[in-house]
This record gives structure tokens, C-alpha cells and sequence, in this order.
């Protein structure tokens, strides 16, 4: 295939690149891009992320190791890859930038492929790493989102990429056959260990630090460096927990996240900072299609507990609280009730109410016991898992939070059904038509003025 005319060098994504091999960076960055070329719904999904529609007429077409020209041939200053996407008339072209395994992006390097695009009217920059991120706009490092230049910069983690394969290929989205047959090959090759790819594994040093400094009593400083690596680093788990939730649960699981911080990751951090100074705990929440609630995840520094639950409005066609009560605990199957508890809202400012779930079946009137003119409005069903010394560690605590969460959504979570209100029903002496006509609602209205 010939080379647009802006390209000094490059080459088009192969699938079985000619690279040495010590190049797996460059081989991993070609097989992808030429599946992304080559499978249509893996193209839609994920140039969609980055805003880019792909049309059914559509072209894409993806290089490696471009050069464009009037640029020096600096193997360092080299974008690994172009994807270029021609919907008619209209062309929309995106630098890649790729790191594998242990290496991290260089913001030095992002801005430099920015002024690359910015010169030769390139549309943005993609990068793509084991670092995570929230959003594909939200960039995991902030000296990018920080940066003045206009050119767009967006993130897509290899986990990312894996998950929206595994996704395709068991929801069936894949219409082709061999389509399908090469989606299952890349993601056989990403989930190889010589590729590369890997999840989140460990919280950085100054977890241990900060996790002692709250042990102590200290108050965390506003201006805390090591409270915001932590709080990146938290921000990259949560988005590998939802990534995991997607593979595991076979659908789109999102983090909740408000508008303004969608695209506003510093915003983020600064709001998240001042949770974490003023509870010592960091939070989380993840949207489940069609699940009862949202999944709800707080790791407590101060008590060193993960607690992951989910919240119910109560029934309201039930007037005693026991009754609106049992109907929760009627939805919890699982025998596994070590350490899983309801915390239950009152109106007013009555004070919440806590009980293990193993006390609530043993006698669930003692949810009453001061409450006896009231009715609870709601309940946060969840699970308390005490790590002790675990929760300070790096990469057990990131081993015990991915044991946590999906474990209380199989086991309590995906059995849960929120309240619904019961379809209005035909009452029994206005079964005909006629029961409701003009002459009868007359008749009716006499019959009630003369009473």
C-alpha cells in the first residue's frame, strides 16, 4: 500500500511483524493495530471511546513507526503508530504512543507527538500503556492533562483493549467469522505473558507511609504529595476493578463518576484528596447494567477495612420496618454471612441503625427496638472485610480488594431486586367502561354531595 503523501517512512500495521526480537513493544503495537484495521466491531467500539465514529462505509487504515515529512528522522521522537479513518470526504487522524510491561509514558514525548500533530493537522494523540484511567479523556498523567497545548491527548490501557475484545467476542458482536476467528487471537496473544499486558498489581510506597501516619493519629496535609500518588493510584485500581467487573459479569461496567470530574481529572484528584482528609477513607462506585443499586467501595485507612455493599430504597407497600426487612433479607441466598451487615436510614435525623445479618435472621424485630413510631427508609447491605496489617501492604491490599469486590457481587449483589411499586390495578367496581362514563361519574358525584 502506498504511503499518504505526508509520510517520509512508515509502514502499514502488520499482522505478523518483521521485528527482532528484543522489539516487543513494536510487535505488540503492529499486531494491535492491524486487528483494529482488519475487525470492523473492535474498530466502532474503540475509536467511539476517543469520539471517532466510524461510518459503514468507512476506510481505516492503521501505520508503524511514522515519519512525516519535514521531521527529523529521530527513532526516539518516532510515533509508533497512525491510524488514519476516512469517512467520505472527511479524514480523522490520530498519533500512537505505546509502552508495554514496566515502562511508563513520557510526558517530555507526548508533547512532542502534540506539536507533530499539531504541524501536519493531525486530529490527537492516543496513548496506550499499562497505566489506567477513568475515562479515555481523563490522561493518567497529569502534567498531560495540565498541558496548554490544544491537540487532545487520550489513554486507552491494554486492559482496556482486552476487556472491549472479550466483550465483543461473548456478547457474539462479531458478525464475521474470521473476524471473530482473528479477535480470538489477539486476545490470546494480549494475554500472553511475552505481550506484555498486565492489571494493576500494587499501590505505590507512600501507601505504607500514609497508612502509618493515620495509624498515629496525624491528620493528612492538604498539599499531601504522597496522599495524591496514592489517590492516582487508587483512581487506576478502581478502574482495573471495573474492567475485571466487565470480563467477569460479561457486560459494561462503569465508575460513577460527576460530570465535572469526567473531564477534569485534577478536579478529581483535588475533591478526592479532601474526602480522604476528612473520612481517611478513599471511595468508589460502579454502575452495573440492570443491576438493584450501584456498587458501592470504601477502603477505610483508619480501621483498615474494605467495605463493598450496595444501597435499597425500602419497599414502601410494607408498613412495619420488620416487614420492609425481612423483604431484604428474603434476597440474601448465600451462606457466606461472616462479616456482611445492613445499615438501615431512618427519617428525620434519627440516627442510623447497624446489624450483622446473622442477628437480623435470628430475630429481625430488634431492628424496632427504639424505632418503634418509625419506618426505615432504606438499607446498605454490605460486607466488612478486616485486613489488619494486609490493607498497609502494596500488593495485598490489591490482591484482597480484587478478592473482595466480585465476590460480594456474586454472592449478595447480583441477587439483589430493588423495590419497584405494584402495577395499578382495575378496581372492582369500575370494571366497565360504562362504570367510568360521563353519566356514571355524574351519578356518582349526586350520590356523594347528597351523603
Amino acid at each position: 500500500m502506498k504511503l499518504p503523501d505526508y509520510l517520509q517512512q512508515g509502514e502499514v500495521a502488520r499482522l505478523f511483524p518483521v521485528l527482532a526480537d528484543t522489539s516487543k513493544e513494536g510487535r505488540t503495537t503492529s499486531i494491535f493495530l492491524s486487528c483494529l484495521s482488519s475487525i470492523d466491531e473492535l474498530a466502532v467500539q474503540m475509536l467511539k471511546s476517543v469520539g471517532a465514529k466510524v461510518g459503514k462505509r468507512a476506510s481505516l487504515t492503521c501505520f508503524t513507526e511514522v515519519v512525516f515529512k519535514g521531521e527529523k528522522d529521530a527513532k526516539n521522537d518516532r510515533p509508533d503508530g497512525l491510524i488514519v479513518l476516512k469517512n467520505g470526504s472527511k479524514e480523522w487522524r490520530a498519533l500512537i504512543e505505546t509502552k508495554v510491561g514496566t515502562a511508563e509514558l513520557r510526558a517530555d514525548q507526548i508533547e512532542k507527538y502534540r506539536s507533530i500533530a499539531k504541524a501536519h493537522d493531525i486530529d490527537c494523540v492516543i496513548t496506550i500503556s499499562n497505566q489506567f484511567t477513568s475515562l479515555p479523556a481523563n490522561h493518567p498523567m497529569r502534567e498531560v492533562q495540565t498541558s496548554k497545548s490544544k491537540i487532545p491527548v487520550y489513554h486507552w490501557s491494554w486492559m482496556f483493549i482486552v476487556t472491549e475484545a472479550d466483550l465483543l467476542i461473548n456478547t457474539g458482536s462479531v458478525v464475521d467469522a474470521d473476524q471473530l476467528l482473528l479477535l480470538r487471537e489477539l486476545r490470546r496473544f494480549l494475554t500472553h505473558e511475552s505481550a506484555g499486558v498486565r492489571g494493576f498489581t500494587r499501590m505505590p510506597a507512600e501507601w505504607s507511609e500514609l497508612n502509618k501516619l493515620v495509624s498515629a493519629g496525624g491528620k493528612i496535609s492538604q498539599r499531601s504529595q504522597e496522599a495524591q500518588s496514592v489517590i492516582g493510584a487508587w483512581h487506576q485500581e478502581t478502574k482495573d476493578l471495573s474492567l475485571i467487573l466487565s470480563r467477569q459479569t460479561e457486560t459494561s461496567v462503569s465508575e460513577r463518576l460527576k460530570r465535572a470530574h469526567q473531564s477534569n481529572i485534577v478536579l478529581r484528584d483535588k475533591e478526592a484528596l479532601e474526602v480522604l482528609r476528612d473520612t481517611q477513607c478513599l471511595k468508589a462506585i460502579f454502575d452495573i447494567p440492570n443491576a438493584a443499586a450501584p456498587l458501592e467501595l470504601y477502603a477505610d485507612m483508619k480501621r483498615r477495612t474494605i467495605d463493598v455493599g450496595m444501597t435499597l430504597s425500602a419497599p414502601r407497600d410494607k408498613k412495619s420496618s420488620k416487614a420492609r426487612a425481612n423483604w431484604l433479607l428474603r434476597q440474601i441466598s448465600t451462606d457466606q454471612i461472616h462479616d456482611l451487615y445492613v445499615r438501615m436510614t431512618w427519617p428525620g435525623r434519627s440516627e442510623d441503625t447497624q446489624f450483622t445479618v446473622k442477628e437480623l435472621l435470628e430475630d429481625v424485630s430488634i431492628c424496632e427496638i427504639g424505632k418503634q413510631n418509625l419506618q426505615v427508609l432504606s438499607f446498605f447491605v454490605f460486607n466488612a472485610k478486616r485486613l489488619g496489617a494486609r490493607f498497609t501492604q502494596q500488593s495485598n491490599f490489591i490482591v484482597d480488594l480484587e478478592k473482595v469486590v466480585p465476590q460480594f457481587y456474586q454472592d449478595v449483589g447480583q441477587s439483589l431486586t430493588e423495590w419497584r411499586a405494584s402495577a395499578p390495578k382495575i378496581k372492582a367496581d369500575r370494571q366497565e367502561a360504562t362504570d367510568v362514563s360521563i353519566e356514571a361519574l355524574e351519578e356518582e358525584s349526586t350520590d356523594a354531595a347528597a351523603e
